[in-house]
């Protein structure tokens, strides 16, 4: 009867152990994890598309996650999209010619922001914007280039 309980205990424990690995494994997956919160500096950047960038998306800089996007909004004067980043403060000496590009990862399709230095002498600063930019690529807009082009040939 003992030991027959005492297996129940294990059981129960070792369920309770997968679903927190499952939690944590969601949290990461989502990309609901800790982050850079409130510290740090902030950037922005405008963007003809971002197709479907979400808050919280990472910045990397040379595959390096350096920060998160923290929000997205219009810029009504422009009708662009501004990006705002919230970069790590110990990633204090990105040059101010640097290049953002939106970027696809992974099977599932989830856009992040990549960050290409520049040479210049001068380093971003909290409130700076980046100026080089590319939008993201959409794939329905390809398909219907090629489709147009493949078109016009015959």
């Amino acid at each position: 009867m003992i030991r027959l309980r005492m297996m129940e205990i294990l059981v129960g424990a070792f369920m309770a152990g997968g679903f927190v690995a499952l939690f944590f494994l969601a949290m990461k997956v989502s990309n609901l994890s800790a982050d850079v919160g409130g510290q740090g500096y902030r950037l922005s950047a405008y963007f003809e598309n971002i197709g479907s960038l979400k808050v919280r998306a990472p910045v990397t800089l040379s595959g390096v996650r350096i920060g998160r996007v923290e929000a997205i909004g219009l810029d009504q004067d422009r009708y662009e999209a501004v990006v705002t980043l919230r970069i790590d403060p110990r990633f204090d000496k990105i040059p101010d010619d640097t290049f953002a590009s939106i970027f696809t990862a992974g099977l599932l399709g989830e856009q992040y922001i990549g960050l290409s230095p520049g040479g210049g002498e001068t380093f971003l600063a909290d409130g700076d914007s980046l100026t080089h930019t590319q939008s993201a690529l959409v794939l329905e807009q390809m398909i219907g280039q090629f489709l147009f082009k493949k078109a016009e040939e015959g």
